[in-house]
């Protein structure tokens, strides 16, 4: 019995890390890939509010979401300072677009918790 539990929690934590990586890949994709990536028109304060909007779902997805790797203290600083930037701008705050440039610097949070 106690070895059907461990292997039901190895693979419940196994479909629940691969869950959580996907919601993170999945929003780099979405809003941090390519020339006209919706992250570079909120850097630049040309968003819509709708596109503000979507954005931060997005973000709080991913702060929900447990990183690849790396502490997840550090994770939630970094997804709540984009999550902070975003609704700053969604308020009218100018300061929020250099808070938004700051917390998008991807190295920064690829160094330490990006996977394979």
């Amino acid at each position: 019995m106690k070895s059907i539990l461990l292997v039901a929690s190895l693979v419940l934590g196994t479909l629940t890390t691969g869950m959580a990586d996907e919601a993170i890949k999945s929003a780099m994709k979405k809003y941090h890939k390519g020339e006209e990536a919706l992250s570079k028109k909120v850097g630049t304060g040309e968003a819509s509010p709708g596109e503000l909007s979507d954005i931060l779902k997005g973000y709080e997805a991913m702060a929900k979401a447990t990183p690849p790797k790396g502490a997840t203290t550090s994770w939630d600083t970094k997804t709540q300072a984009l999550i902070d930037a975003v609704k700053g701008l969604q308020k009218g705050d100018a300061s929020s677009k250099g808070k938004f440039k700051l917390a998008v610097n991807c190295k920064a949070c690829h160094d330490i918790h990006k996977g394979k």
